[in-house]
């Protein structure tokens, strides 16, 4: 299995900035998404994951992202399983997260 790309809050920032074609998924639980999510990213929780990766395009790149990043590391390394080959998990997750928040 080869290894998972970790990306820092700043570089997620910066490729939301230069419109960069990727799709970023918080695998958060419901009660923590009300807290405020990364602005455009998508909500699968984590437990939901295995049946919705199904209706997404192995062609696409994804940002995963939870709380501190390890929730989204064990979806990454479950997408690569899979035959995802373009996914990375926001390093420090939402802990780390300084930008823009949407509720």
């Amino acid at each position: 299995m080869k290894h998972i790309e970790e990306i820092t809050p700043e570089e997620l920032e910066n490729k939301q900035k230069r419109n960069d074609d990727f799709i970023a998924i918080d695998v958060r639980e419901d009660e923590e998404v009300v807290e405020g999510m990364v602005p455009d990213a998508k909500h699968i929780r984590l437990g939901d994951i295995p049946q919705a990766i199904d209706g997404l395009s192995k062609n696409q790149e994804y940002v995963m992202i939870c709380r501190s990043g390890r929730r989204s590391m064990n979806a990454a390394e479950f997408m690569q399983e899979k035959g995802f080959t373009n996914v990375k998990n926001m390093k420090g997750g939402m802990l780390e997260w300084s930008g823009e928040l949407v509720f």
